[in-house]
C-alpha cells in the first residue's frame, strides 16, 4: 500500500526512524519488500535521477508496482530523492510519488528558498509533500559532489527561517554524515547538539538525515577478501547512534551505500568461489535474500521493525 510520507512521518515522529533506501532494479526492489514483511515495518523507497535513467522511468515503477503485487502487506512510500526543480515536476505531475526532495542546497539561501517554494507549491497542489536541504553534506552522491571544506552543519535559527518562508514538509539536514565517497575517509559522528537545537527551533517537524550508512568493517573486508580495493579503515554512521537521532526528531534515514556494498560482496564472492558460473541469476537469487536480512537489521536499528500492524491502523 503506498501511503504519504507525511503520514509516515506523523506516526514515527519521536518514537523511531522511517528508513529509506535506494533501488535501481529488481533485486533491490524484491529484497526490500520482502525485507520489510520479515520486519514489519514500514519504508520509504527512494528514485534518485540516476535510477530514472538508469533503468528508465516506467521500468523502475513498473518494477515496484510489481513488488507492491507481491507483497500487498507492505507499507511504504514512494519518494524522488535530489531531484532538480525539472525533475521534481515531472514526479510530481506523474501521479506515482508520494514526495519529492528537491535539492537546492548548493544555491545562495534566497535562491534555494525561491526554488523549494516553487516546488512546494506546485507539489501541495497535488497533495504531495516536499523534502528540502539545508546545509551541505561532503561527498559524491549521484550527481551531487561537494567536496570537505564546502560542507558545512545547518544552522538552527536559518533551518526555522527556511521552513517558515518554503512551506516544505520536511528538511535534510547537514548535522556529520557524509555522501557516498567520503564514507571511505574514516569515522562519522552525528553532532547531537547541532540535531537538538534544530528540534527546538522546530518542534515536531519532521528531519532527515543523508548520508547515514555504517559502512560495516565485515563487509568492506569480505569485499577486499573477494578481489575488492576499498579502503578498509571505512567507516560511516554508528547505527547505535539512529535511535537517539530519532527521537531527538530525525524520521527519515536515507541508507544506499550499505546496500551497494552487499550487492559487491554477494557478486564478487559468488563469481570467486564459482568461476566457471555465468548464469547472473544465481547470484542475484543470493543478493535478494542477503539484501532482505540487511533491511531486517536496519529496521531493527531504526526502531521501525515490529512497528507495521500500528502503523496501518493509525492510517486507517
Amino acid at each position: 500500500m503506498i501511503v504519504t510520507t507525511a503520514a509516515l512521518f506523523r506516526v514515527a515522529y519521536g518514537k523511531f526512524a522511517i528508513g529509506a533506501y535506494n533501488i535501481n532494479n529488481m533485486e533491490q526492489a524484491l529484497g526490500l519488500f520482502r525485507g520489510h514483511i520479515d520486519a514489519q515495518a514500514p519504508f520509504i523507497i527512494q528514485i534518485s535521477k540516476g535510477a530514472r535513467k538508469y533503468a528508465g522511468i516506467p521500468m523502475i515503477e513498473a518494477i515496484i508496482r510489481a513488488a507492491e503485487q507481491m507483497y500487498p502487506q507492505a507499507i511504504y512510500a514512494v519518494h524522488l530523492d535530489h531531484g532538480d526543480e525539472q525533475t521534481c515536476y515531472s514526479c510530481i505531475d506523474s501521479g506515482f510519488y508520494s514526495s519529492v526532495m528537491i535539492d537546492a542546497s548548493h544555491e545562495p539561501f534566497e535562491q534555494n528558498v525561491a526554488i523549494t517554494r516553487r516546488v512546494v507549491e506546485r507539489a501541495h497542489a497535488r497533495g504531495l509533500s516536499v523534502e528540502a536541504e539545508l546545509g551541505m553534506l561532503g561527498g559524491v552522491e549521484e550527481d551531487i559532489k561537494v567536496d570537505e571544506k564546502h560542507a558545512m552543519l545547518t544552522d538552527p535559527d536559518e533551518a526555522k527561517l527556511f521552513v517558515e518562508q518554503t512551506g516544505c514538509d520536511s528538511l535534510a539536514v547537514a548535522i556529520g554524515t557524509s555522501h557516498g565517497a567520503y564514507k571511505f575517509k574514516g569515522r562519522q559522528s552525528l553532532h547531537f547538539d547541532r540535531i537538538e537545537a534544530i528540534q527546538q527551533k522546530l518542534p515536531g517537524f519532521p528531519l532527515v538525515m543523508h548520508g547515514s550508512s555504517s559502512v560495516p568493517p565485515e563487509e568492506v573486508a569480505r569485499i577486499n577478501a573477494a578481489g575488492g580495493a576499498l579502503d578498509p579503515s571505512a567507516r560511516g554512521v554508528d547505527e547505535d547512534e539512529l535511535l537517539r537521532a530519532a527521537a531527538l526528531g530525525v524520521t527519515k534515514v536515507n541508507i544506499d551505500t550499505d546496500g551497494r556494498l552487499v550487492w559487491t560482496r554477494v557478486h564478487r564472492e559468488y563469481f570467486r568461489d564459482h568461476p566457471a558460473e555465468f548464469d547472473f541469476r544465481k547470484p542475484g537469487a543470493v543478493f535478494v535474500d542477503e539484501y532482505a536480512r540487511f533491511i531486517v537489521h536496519k529496521s531493527q536499528k531504526l526502531g521501525s521493525a515490529g512497528k507495521l500492524e500500528m502503523v496501518r491502523a493509525a492510517l486507517s
